[in-house]
């Protein structure tokens, strides 16, 4: 059997390393755009911030392609051919296949901004990103970060530990509604605040303008401009669908896949920030642009392409980070529009703003910035939210859980107490 595997980031890496697990034996190639060996985006920011060596990005090695028995190449994907069985590259090339992975991630977008597309003006989405930051990023230089989502966030205080002067400009009237409530969310403003960050919310861009030294001007509707050394554009990413023209490939927002992976085309399977797949709370098509999610859309995918398929159980999103001496994290459903009850822990128990999230009776999500120490929480309930377990307990019970048979012995005949109004 001939497999292709177009992406080799955590979905394309999982899917080659669970799939030899079960075929020792199939023809795999694994073609990637950005070479041959992998890197992380989650560490980008870390090599910014001067907190890892540049090299310290790339998670895996000749070797393990080697072990894999992979071939690996290097070639943009422009066409995928259903009714030939090929996967066509930019120069010229085709690799015939049995099955084929897309997990070919997405792409950072450039909003309609004037100005928006010269040196100078820069993603944070890639390693030729990090290549083109790198020599900007100088202590006593400007930095104007476009958007306020967790990439973008991410830069600025990249950019602000490296000791510039940091502007962050966003349209939406707060920050992080995707990672934060609204309560967590103006937590993390004062801490951003605190760090000497200037933030714009409700402010629009309208033009990025090149100065005689080089150096910016950006135009803000209804403000003064905001001068600046260089541009973090940070305004969203979308799929890397643009080759599947013609394939018959369903395509919506990504590509829907079944719990298998499988999308409408026999033998063709996606994952990862490219695919939309079922969730934990049963929503059947959604994209959860994270690694882990990507890492076990991967291993489904693996599992079905060599004969033995496992269905997913669904992704669960779940964002963890460490930005402005805070932790920055949230899991599930936790926005006040989408759960029926919210319980906060004091701010005594020494985690800052932690709040776990109830629906139905069940716990759903949690949101936190605070202090990492609260982080062990959110593994905890990460398998109580997949498997629907019921909670009858007092938040702080939930610290003391182990294991599911644990916890179900040990507390389900608590009675809850109202404790932790919001802080």
């Amino acid at each position: 059997m001939n497999v292709v595997i177009i992406g080799n980031s955590a979905a394309g890496l999982s899917a080659l390393q669970n799939f030899r697990k079960l075929d020792k034996t199939s023809r795999v190639v694994m073609i990637s755009k950005e070479g041959l060996l992998p890197y992380s985006r989650v560490l980008l920011p870390y090599v910014l911030r001067g907190k890892l060596p540049y090299d310290g990005m790339t998670i895996r090695t000749q070797e393990f392609f080697s072990r894999m028995d992979a071939q690996c190449v290097e070639g943009t994907v422009t066409k995928l051919d259903t009714a030939a069985r090929r996967v066509l590259l930019e120069d010229g090339r085709s690799f015939a296949y049995d099955k084929v992975l897309i997990a070919t991630g997405s792409y950072a977008v450039t909003p309609p901004i004037e100005g928006a597309h010269q040196p100078g003006v820069v993603h944070m989405w890639t390693k030729a990103d990090v290549d083109e930051l790198l020599p900007l990023f100088q202590s006593g230089k400007r930095a104007v970060v476009i958007g306020s989502g967790f990439v973008s966030l991410q830069a600025a205080w990249a950019a602000c530990y490296r000791g510039m002067k940091v502007t962050v400009i966003e349209l939406m009237d707060r920050i992080m509604p995707s990672v934060l409530d609204e309560h967590g969310a103006e937590v993390l403003v004062k801490a951003i605040g605190d760090k000497g960050v200037t933030l714009h919310t409700g402010t629009s861009t309208e033009k990025i303008e090149r100065q005689a030294d080089g150096s910016f001007l950006v135009y803000l509707k209804d403000k003064a401009p905001v001068a600046a050394d260089f541009v973090i554009m940070g305004t969203g990413v979308r799929p890397n669908v643009a080759f599947l023209e013609g394939s018959g490939v369903t395509v919506a927002r990504g590509i829907p896949v079944d719990e298998f992976m499988r999308t409408n085309v026999p033998d063709v399977y996606a994952a990862g920030d490219v695919a939309a797949g079922p969730t934990a709370f049963g929503d059947e098509h959604m994209i959860h642009a994270l690694w882990p999610t990507a890492v076990e859309m991967g291993k489904t995918a693996a599992f079905a392409m060599a004969g033995q398929p496992v269905a997913y159980e669904g992704s669960l999103n779940m964002n963890v980070t460490q930005m402005y001496d805070v932790t920055v994290a949230s899991m599930g459903r936790f926005n006040d529009a989408d759960i029926d009850e919210a319980r906060c822990f004091a701010p005594e128990d020494g985690y800052g703003y932690l709040k776990v999230c109830y629906k139905d009776g069940y716990i759903v999500g949690a949101c936190l910035v605070g202090e990492s120490d609260a982080v062990t929480l959110f593994g905890k309930l990460r398998p109580i939210i997949r498997k629907k377990q019921k909670v009858d307990c007092d938040i702080h019970d939930l610290e003391q859980i182990t294991n599911m048979r644990a916890f179900a012995r040990a507390l389900s005949h608590t009675a809850l107490r109202s404790k932790g109004e919001r802080v």
